[in-house]
């Protein structure tokens, strides 16, 4: 016969075996943690470009962007219609006047000196269709497109010229050589203005003379 011990070890067998298993550590593999990015550091502001320089001159016109220096020797002097309104001189003007048309439209008048002969008829009046964004003429061209005038011992060169586009602007000027330097006279503005005081500046063209 069983001993009581020996049964009493048998049924806690069990009991402990199952204890035993509750207490088991169950281990798990964890995935390593991949740390965040750093944030992006801000882009540096692009600088904007800078606009191209308006009036440039186009068609071979070179002269325009050629700086020169303004003459200061013996001066001109003139008679200008009295509908003209002068306005104050600067550093690179002799004179300017301003023409007031119908609707508020204007013209302007700027009279320059400058010392030599600035390159030459053709390229002066080359400048001038730059300047309108009209081709350069050839020398020949240019040449029979300039007018003669003689007044008060002066060789005067009268030029016109009309630009293209939508509201075309016309441009009248006058070229004259006197004591090493060539002095420019140019009226510009809307077309139908500027052909309507064509008289005018051949008018005020006649009236330039050596200053006393």
């Amino acid at each position: 016969m069983l001993s009581r011990r020996y049964l009493r070890s048998i049924v806690l067998l069990p009991l402990l075996l199952s204890a035993c298993r509750e207490q088991e550590i169950t281990t798990y593999r964890v995935a390593k943690e991949t740390p965040a990015p750093a944030p992006a550091a801000p882009a540096a502001p692009v600088a904007p470009m800078a606009p191209a320089p308006t009036g440039a001159a186009t068609g071979g016109n070179a002269m325009a962007s050629t700086p020169v220096a303004t003459s200061a020797g013996a001066s001109l002097t003139w008679t200008a219609p009295a509908a003209w309104q002068s306005k104050p001189g600067s550093a690179m003007r002799k004179a300017t006047y301003v023409i007031t048309g119908e609707g508020g439209a204007t013209a302007e008048l700027a009279v320059t000196a400058f010392p030599g002969d600035v390159g030459g008829e053709v390229a002066n009046l080359n400048r001038w269709r730059g300047q309108l964004q009209l081709a350069p003429q050839s020398s020949t061209d240019a040449a029979a497109a300039i007018s003669r005038v003689q007044a008060n011992g002066l060789a005067i060169g009268v030029v016109e010229m009309v630009g293209s586009g939508a509201t075309p602007v016309r441009l009248i000027g006058a070229m004259v050589p006197f004591d090493g330097a060539t002095w420019f006279f140019k009226l510009t503005g809307p077309d139908a203005l500027v052909a309507s005081q064509k008289q005018a500046f051949l008018d005020f063209a006649r009236s330039i003379r050596p200053a006393k």
